[in-house]
């Protein structure tokens, strides 16, 4: 080997102890590459260091976006470009495209999504999540169902204080799914929940109840009042009405 490519690779190995040591991944897996385009492009020194910083700066907001989405435990990604609204054309697309851009969590806003199964609810809430996800807010996605074993679980342990206040790093809550199971005696556990974050986070709410219906799901009409009350005090109601998107997509594909 010649010992010009010794002392190149020495270098670059002395690049690489430096990168780990300074904590900079993305430039420590891209300086080679950008090194010769840089040589084959005749750029300065200073136009390599500011690619290098540059693509050093796009990691790391790759990987901010990728915890973020596991912490979101958000299953399958979903978008607002994704939905065919063709197939359930009373759901508001304009407004739920505004949603998107999130100005509705700086307001500490919720939002409800109410229709029937398979119109699409989660679907929407899910692209929002991901869209809040994408300019930097930190999301958490739960089915009713799961939320509620969580904080049974937490009330017989004597640390329901400490687990509800866990949530407070989100500033989206999304959840799914609300009026499939009824609450019953745990219905105020879903009320404390949500009462911790009036007004100091956001919800998106998916059922399948319209709101008349809800005191069903609780079985509190004082409750269910009061809970209304805190959850539509600054909300985005989107109604999803129309035939099963789902049932559609399995008859195209029968078909």
């Amino acid at each position: 080997m010649p010992l010009s490519s010794v002392r190149a690779d020495a270098k670059e190995a002395v690049v690489d102890i430096y990168c780990k040591q300074l904590k900079l991944p993305g430039l420590k897996a891209h300086f080679r590459d950008l090194a010769r385009d840089a040589m084959a492009q005749n750029q300065t020194p200073t136009s390599f260091l500011a690619a290098a910083l540059a693509k050093e700066v796009e990691v790391r907001a790759q990987k901010r976006l990728s915890t973020r989405l596991k912490q979101s435990r958000i299953q399958e990604v979903k978008t607002i470009e994704g939905f065919d609204f063709t197939s359930i054309p009373k759901v508001p697309k304009h407004k739920i495209v505004s949603l998107s851009e999130c100005k509705f969590i700086q307001e500490r806003e919720n939002v409800i999504c109410v229709g029937q199964s398979g119109t699409g609810k989660s679907h929407i809430a899910t692209a929002i999540g991901i869209s809040a996800i994408q300019q930097g807010y930190r999301v958490r996605f739960v089915k009713v169902s799961d939320l509620l074993q969580e904080l049974l679980k937490a009330e017989s342990e004597y640390r329901l204080p400490r687990y509800l206040k866990t949530w407070n790093k989100f500033d989206l809550v999304i959840l799914d799914e609300l009026g499939y199971i009824n609450l019953g005696a745990d219905s105020p556990l879903l009320f404390q929940f949500c009462s911790e974050r009036y007004e100091s986070g956001s919800l998106i709410i998916t059922t399948n109840l319209e709101f008349g219906r809800w005191g069903e799901v609780f079985g509190d009409n004082a409750l269910t009042i009061a809970l209304l009350d805190r959850i539509t005090h600054h909300a985005h109601v989107i109604p999803f009405i129309g035939e099963s998107y789902r049932f559609k997509q399995s008859k195209k594909k029968g078909n």
